[in-house]
């Protein structure tokens, strides 16, 4: 079995571990929802951050290794079925069952630990890329199947050594020996966004569950379903395209952590975005003409205004401009979050689904020909980053 870093596109399998990661989430949204409290959104918070950097792990094995192929693939089902435990035990990770989510992730991480090994065969870089982040990656995993046996405050903490730990770990070496297949790597994080997208759309039925079917309800659910319409539009209209460009301009070290930096962390903050939003949703949906609590509140405009930050650092990570409609409408957001646990939960709804919606014809009418050349083709230059406005007709 070789690493093959010419794989290009998302093989069915991938997708199909994918579909416990979609269950994880599911997971997740419950946990939140079920504790409206700044501890309970820490607490979610933390097990989402866990559960992505898992799925992160594992995107930029396959995107190095075919996971279809030999005795992978069955490895492959055996880390679905840990990380399956993983999801099963989420609501409970704090609680009765925080050993065994941090038995069952301890597992999945070292699988991936030990394929990625087994794909660095006969290749010095990759191979010393794997072994500097071993220690990291492990001691982070102990340090959640310990925090398993401790309870309140410590338990917590432990949960964010570890999570620290994680995510810094990868910097050092600074990229040196990863091996990365561009299009099937981005390809990979755009089917996540819609994912967690649709985990949006899902909390919407849910919240709408044992609820008459009213003209409130109705007009909560489109609302609803608006947004999460822009921000399926705000990532996919051109932001996938340009980073991804960017992303195979890249070369070496340099295109490694072009990778970790857009995608495996600030596609966390997106996802993460689009999780508060999906809780919020469906506390909106159950009671649409009642106030949001505080924490809802948060879940709602925080989540979305976390989404655009996600975006604004992509947009500076890459051509180090920020723009203004996403600064705008990220500010907007920010200024609406006091006020969002004051009025009822479908007015707060509306209020970000105007936001959004302005700036999407913002964009539309502002960029129009840089978009329109970007979309049929044309490498994004750094004019078209800056997008002056532009009169001419199509």
């Amino acid at each position: 079995m070789e690493a093959s870093t010419q794989q290009e596109r998302v093989t069915p399998l991938e997708l199909f571990f994918d579909l416990v990661f979609v269950f994880a989430i599911t997971q997740v949204t419950t946990m939140l929802s079920a504790d409206p409290t700044w501890g309970g959104l820490v607490r979610g918070l933390a097990v989402l951050a866990a559960l992505w950097w898992a799925w992160a792990a594992y995107a930029w094995l396959t995107n190095t290794l075919n996971p279809e192929e030999g005795i992978v693939r069955i490895a492959m089902f055996v880390v679905m079925a840990a990380m399956l435990v993983v999801a099963l035990a989420v609501p409970e990770a704090f609680g009765d069952h925080g050993v065994v989510f941090g038995v069952a992730y301890l597992v999945v991480r070292a699988m991936h630990l030990a394929l990625y090994a087994l794909a660095a065969r006969g290749d010095h870089d990759l191979l010393g890329a794997v072994l500097r982040m071993t220690p990291s990656s492990t001691i982070s995993g102990v340090l959640i199947l310990s925090a398993g046996f401790l309870e309140g405050d410590q338990r917590t903490a432990l949960w964010l050594l570890a999570l620290a730990i994680d995510y810094l770990g990868v910097l050092v070496g600074r990229g040196q020996g990863w091996r990365l297949s561009p299009g099937h790597f981005a390809e990979r994080h755009g089917l996540i966004v819609i994912i967690a997208i649709g985990e949006s759309i899902v909390a919407l039925g849910v919240g709408a569950t044992g609820t008459p079917l009213t003209a409130g309800v109705i007009t909560a659910a489109v609302v609803g379903i608006t947004v999460a319409t822009a921000l399926w539009w705000t990532y996919f209209d051109w932001v996938a395209i340009v980073v991804e460009q960017r992303l195979r301009q890249a070369t070496g070290a340099a295109q490694a952590t072009l990778a970790r930096d857009a995608y495996s962390y600030l596609h966390f903050v997106m996802v993460a975005g689009i999780v508060l939003f999906a809780t919020s949703m469906k506390k909106t949906l159950a009671d649409f003409d009642a106030e949001l609590g505080t924490v809802p509140a948060a879940a709602l405009c925080g989540g979305l205004a976390a989404y655009l930050l996600a975006h604004v650092l992509l947009r500076y990570r890459i051509s180090r401009t920020i723009g203004r409609g996403r600064p705008v409408a990220l500010l907007a957001l920010v200024a609406v979050w006091p006020l969002a646990d004051d009025v009822p939960a479908l007015v707060a709804l509306g209020a970000t689904a105007v936001i959004f919606v302005a700036l999407i014809a913002y964009e539309a009418i502002r960029y129009r020909e840089p978009r329109y050349r970007l979309r049929h083709g044309e490498l994004a230059t750094e004019e078209m980053m800056s997008a002056p406005r532009v009169t001419a007709s199509r």
